[in-house]
């Protein structure tokens, strides 16, 4: 894998889900990574995707609004997420670090 930062080896990860993008990013250049190159399971990939894939579901895209529960959506989200990070630090092991970045667009709608 290789980002921004010059280095041979990535060692701290951010797991963030957007739209559009994987949901894996070098924590430190903000640079998008393709988590098809990640030495994890594919049974922790297709997880993962398919969490980042319900990134946003609290919102009406179509009205620009919060949809009903959003909020409470958005922290099941989170909450999801937090797990999946946990599982691929220990899949990454201790020399690569996973920290997880919630999302917090839900309280732009309120």
């Amino acid at each position: 894998m290789e980002c921004f930062c010059d280095k041979p080896k990535i060692f701290e990860l951010k797991l963030e889900a957007d739209v559009g993008a994987d949901p894996i990013w070098c924590n430190q250049c903000e640079c998008n990574l393709d988590i098809d190159e990640l030495p994890i399971s594919e049974e922790l990939r297709e997880s993962v995707m398919n969490w980042a894939m319900q990134y946003g579901k609290w919102i009406d895209w179509d009205n620009d609004e919060l949809c009903e529960n959003g909020l409470v959506l958005e922290a099941e989200h989170n909450q999801l997420g937090q797990t999946l990070s946990e599982n691929l630090q220990i899949e990454l092991g201790e020399t690569t670090t996973v920290r997880f970045s919630p999302s917090n667009s839900a309280n732009m709608y309120k």
